[in-house]
């Protein structure tokens, strides 16, 4: 797997923020300590920032007791969305199995209804006496009746499991959409996009459709946690992520990448057009002012950076995303709240540097 520059630099950000908490509250980085500081560092788990924000004191820093009692609730036992699939998906197979039973007694009461029948049949064709023939149809009568309410129970209870199953797969489905949201900013999150770049990338590979890729960053954002705390700078994201729906709409797929990192894949869409919504996207950004909630303080505006590439014949996706994730590095070296694309001269200059 290729790693651009940018992801490495943004990856060590985060390792030394999450080893510089464990080092202010003087907790040993093990690995499970370490992964714990790690989320939250990158801030891909909205819960769990905001449980950690309302434990860290004023020096910013946490307990041995905080993390043991973070760690257990959001690592030790299943998320509340995982517990949600696989309680969904156990109560649509009882529910199958429960028809399935209903079936097979149903199956049962026929079999012994037709055996009933032929052998009716074969009294009949050898001649019965009146006492006897009252007898048989008052038996053939009994027993027709039980096959009425047998094949009314299953119909009963189908149209009841159908309705539960109709239920539960609207349950399922719910669930599954929101294993593709991002928890904090509630647009599509990594795994939904590594999907729909999947998809876009085989169309284009069979029917030549073209698309091209946007990388976008916040500018300074470990600023903004510095300054201003983490609760602001999940205030920034969701800005960003609210701006980004606005304007990049229809076809086109917008997601948070990780982290203050978010992404872009625009179907049909040539480098120039890119260029277009790329900019469109970093004007509405620019023009957004970040008010602090609890003080109404004015604490400036927000900046993005944007590399935009196209898909070239003959490359993989990592190449593609790599190409682009450059074009967004040269954009930050070149002063930030800036649109880099793969053919400017800014771009081309520092390949060949």
């Amino acid at each position: 797997m290729l790693v651009s520059e940018h992801d490495y630099q943004r990856t060590l950000e985060y390792s030394f923020s999450a080893l510089g908490m464990l080092k202010r509250a003087k907790i040993p980085p093990y690995p499970h300590f370490y992964e714990l500081c790690y989320t939250y560092a990158s801030g891909i788990n909205e819960q769990l920032n905001e449980r950690l924000n309302m434990l860290l004191g004023k020096d910013n820093s946490l307990s041995m007791e905080n993390v043991l009692q973070v760690y257990r609730e959001f690592f030790d036992n299943p998320s509340d969305l995982e517990s949600q699939l696989t309680n969904v998906s156990q109560e649509m197979s009882q529910k199958i199995d429960s028809v399935n039973r209903a079936m097979d007694e149903s199956i049962d009461t026929a079999e012994g209804y037709s055996g009933s029948l032929d052998s009716a049949a074969i009294k009949l064709a050898g001649g019965l006496a009146a006492q006897s023939l009252e007898r048989l149809a008052a038996k053939l009568l009994s027993e027709t009746k039980q096959m009425q309410e047998a094949n009314q129970n299953l119909e009963e209870k189908l149209k009841v499991s159908k309705q539960d199953i109709s239920s539960l797969k609207r349950d399922l489905d719910t669930a599954r959409r929101e294993t593709m949201l991002d928890a904090l900013t509630k647009i599509p999150n990594r795994k939904s996009f590594d999907q729909r770049l999947k998809q876009e990338f085989e169309t284009f590979e069979k029917e030549g459709n073209h698309f091209s890729l946007l990388m976008m960053d916040i500018d300074h954002f470990k600023a903004f946690n510095d300054n201003y705390g983490h609760q602001t700078g999940d205030q920034v994201l969701r800005l960003v992520a609210v701006t980004l729906k606005s304007n990049i709409k229809g076809r086109d797929h917008a997601a948070r990448y990780g982290g203050e990192e978010f992404a872009a894949i625009l179907p049909d869409t040539d480098l120039r057009g890119a260029r277009l919504i790329a900019e469109k996207v970093r004007k509405a950004v620019h023009a957004k002012e970040l008010l602090k909630r609890s003080t109404n303080q004015k604490l400036g505006r927000i900046t993005i950076s944007i590399g935009a590439a196209q898909i070239h014949r003959d490359e993989t996706i990592h190449q593609l995303i790599e190409r682009a994730d450059e074009c967004l590095y040269t954009a930050k070296r070149e002063g930030r709240n800036r649109v880099i694309c793969e053919n400017d001269e800014e771009f081309r200059n520092s390949k060949v540097a």
